[in-house]
């Protein structure tokens, strides 16, 4: 009788052969634009103290509240949770390791997140994020560039349909005095707020400015804003940043609605969204959080930085390029009859010294199905080694993917293993 089934944990996916083209397709366009803005990688782990995501993100934040997957170790009772993001985590390394001893850093990062949350389109509970923090960098100069990094990368990756949302959150006092403003406003249209809002009244009012109830769209637009409360070093702060965008081409709106869902983030803040995913929009958010390394312990220092949800990314990228099955391989290796797969196995490793990808074929078939195997590899080339080819130090070489009378392999022809790899290698580019 055989065994029943185990099946992945709900909003827990597997990334199938097919999905990673896509995925290798961002990942290398992410890792080499970031690199030609400076940014060094940084890999930190994903369990972590649960203070740090406590202290960090803000007790009254969604995540922290009813998203983590928090647990006490069985062994010494320290408590610890799967990380939910990874900024504080880069912070505490940051402090932990004196990374800013000689100046400031830029750093990116990439991995699984966790998140206890329903799952729903472009939302998993692990799910996968690039960022990049810019540590000990005041000015808004630097909040530009990382909009201009995103710009530069939604166009590598074929996404001419995210916009860009921006907002100010001030300084913290100023953001004090909005916050009791606000709360007086809510308070007095108190029987209009709902269940989330009125949870949300004295704990993270700011949060309730982003709601997406149709019925509180009228209250939260006639609210105060945040915008009236700022000082001139805050208004000055953000004007520059609008400046560099418009002179870089970057179009963008200010939404004053803008707040993001953490506690850490002060001045610029922004988005990046499209409407081709339903409610699940934001592809991409970030801003300056220039508080957060003295709250996690280290020295007061300015900081900026963004995360992007990958899953949603791919998303849009699928749509915007036709599907099709990964090629397994370059050349496909064959052999045929007594004592030929040690120089068929030869002849693969030459292959692959030369920087190919090579499949050599396992076990004994008939070199007819060897051959059916080799053409749905996806193979460009195929390389059979029969006994007259051994014998003679050669391998035959066959174009299974002919697309020009030029091929110089569309007919079969032997090549002497001393050349074969250099040959394959020229054609292949």
């Amino acid at each position: 009788m055989a065994s029943p089934k185990i099946a992945a944990l709900r909003g827990m996916n597997d990334l199938l052969p097919a999905q990673a083209p896509l995925w290798e397709a961002f990942e290398a366009h992410a890792v080499r634009i970031l690199h030609s803005y400076g940014y060094a990688q940084i890999r930190t782990p994903i369990v972590e103290p649960t203070a740090l995501f406590r202290r960090g993100l803000g007790e009254v934040t969604d995540i922290v509240e009813r998203e983590m997957y928090s647990f006490v170790d069985s062994l010494n009772g320290e408590a610890l949770t799967l990380r939910p993001e990874n900024t504080a985590g880069v912070v505490r390394a940051v402090i932990e390791h004196s990374l800013l001893y000689d100046g400031p850093r830029r750093l990116w990062y990439m991995g699984p997140m966790f998140r206890h949350e329903r799952p729903q389109r472009g939302r998993y509970r692990q799910f996968y994020q690039a960022g990049a923090e810019a540590l000990g960098f005041a000015g808004p100069d630097v909040d530009a560039e990382l909009i201009l990094l995103l710009a530069r990368l939604w166009r590598a990756i074929g996404l001419p349909d995210v916009r860009l949302e921006m907002n100010t959150l001030g300084q913290p006092p100023e953001r004090a005095r909005h916050r009791s403003e606000l709360i007086r406003y809510l308070e007095q249209h108190h029987d209009r707020l709902d269940e989330d809002a009125r949870r949300r009244l004295h704990s993270n009012p700011l949060r309730i400015l982003d709601t997406k109830n149709p019925s509180m769209q009228d209250l939260v637009e006639a609210a105060p804003r945040l915008l009236d409360f700022l000082g001139e070093a805050s208004l000055a702060h953000f004007e520059r940043v609008q400046q560099l965008l418009r002179a870089a081409g970057i179009g963008f709106t200010v939404n004053h609605r803008l707040v993001r869902g953490l506690d850490y983030y002060n001045l610029t803040v922004f988005e990046w969204v499209t409407d081709r995913l339903g409610a699940q929009g934001t592809v991409c958010g970030g801003g300056r959080y220039d508080g957060l390394i003295e709250l996690l312990g280290g020295k007061a220092t300015p900081a900026c930085g963004f995360s992007i949800g990958i899953e949603r990314v791919i998303e849009l990228m699928s749509d915007n390029v036709a599907s099709s099955a990964q090629d397994e391989c370059q050349v496909y290796v064959l052999h045929q009859g007594g004592g030929t797969y040690e120089p068929a196995m030869h002849a693969a490793e030459r292959l692959r010294d030369a920087g190919l990808s090579v499949i050599l074929h396992a076990g004994e078939s008939s070199l007819k199905s060897q051959m059916k195997r080799a053409d749905a590899s996806g193979a460009r080339y195929a390389v059979i080694v029969g006994e007259q080819e051994a014998a003679g130090s050669a391998a035959a070489v066959k174009a299974l993917r002919a697309t020009e009378p030029a091929e110089p392999f569309a007919q079969q022809q032997a090549v002497s293993l001393d050349l074969l790899a250099g040959t394959l290698a020229k054609l292949l580019g």
